[in-house]
């Protein structure tokens, strides 16, 4: 069982401690993919194509492609146009 290494270890020895540069851009990152993820699942409930909400909020279906693939880094404007016009949903940012 000694050899059994935590994911926050493992976290630790690929990236750095947290506060480190390299831990930090990968957490950015990270969470950049976790917000994708959240925002495809929302257009999938939805029932919305990539195109149905790129039309309805301003954008172009690539643009929503590359958020929903961690590809780009979104605006907190953009976010909120994406969820609020969107889908119409309300969005809470929690600092922590």
């Amino acid at each position: 069982m000694k050899d059994i290494t935590t994911f926050e270890e493992h976290l630790d020895n690929r990236y750095g401690k947290i506060g480190s540069k390299r831990r930090t851009e990968f957490e950015i990152k990270a969470k950049s993919f976790a917000i994708g993820e959240i925002l495809r699942e929302a257009r999938k409930n939805a029932h919305m194509t990539q195109e149905e909400l790129a039309h309805k909020t301003g954008t172009h279906k690539s643009f929503i492609s590359r958020i929903e693939n961690g590809h780009s880094d979104i605006q907190l404007s953009t976010l909120y146009r994406l969820v609020e016009i969107g889908f119409g949903k309300r969005v809470n940012l929690t600092i922590g």
